[in-house]
């Protein structure tokens, strides 16, 4: 057999074979898309659902209590702010998608302050804190229930 022949022979496999991996790289990357494209699809539907939690602080020496209360973008929501609160202090809001749940009490106090927080989500603590000292901040910051 003449060096020609298989040298044409060697040519045409190796074309075969760009030609297969070629498609397997094109099959692999459309399969990709379309996942990456339902990952996309669950993020904006998760982005969009709304959840309600409750949030409370309990205690003695609060100044103030800052918290999401449903404004802003997801991952940038506005903090709402509460001076001087009552406590008991106990709000319901309504988040959007990924936002995180976050209540703040903040005491700055020379005795001490005593401080807890809570959030509850359909009836279930998805978190809890307690702080005690001249300055107790920190609060209480949950991860979204449509997020998971």
């Amino acid at each position: 057999m003449s060096q020609t022949v298989r040298t044409t022979r060697t040519s045409r496999k190796l074309r075969t074979v760009r030609t297969a991996v070629r498609a397997a790289v094109v099959l692999g990357l459309g399969m990709g898309l379309a996942a990456c494209s339902e990952t996309v699809d669950q993020v904006d539907k998760a982005v969009d659902e709304t959840y309600e939690v409750t949030y409370e602080v309990t205690g003695t020496g609060v100044d103030e209590i800052q918290f999401h209360g449903g404004g802003g973008k997801a991952m940038e929501p506005k903090i709402e702010t509460v001076e001087s609160p009552t406590l008991p202090w106990r709000k319901t809001v309504t988040l959007r998608g990924i936002m995180p749940p976050v209540v703040m009490p903040i005491a700055v106090d020379e005795d001490g302050a005593d401080v807890s927080c809570s959030i509850t989500h359909k009836g279930e603590v998805i978190k809890e804190a307690k702080g005690e000292g001249m300055l107790a901040a920190g609060g209480c910051v949950a991860v979204s229930p449509v997020a998971g």
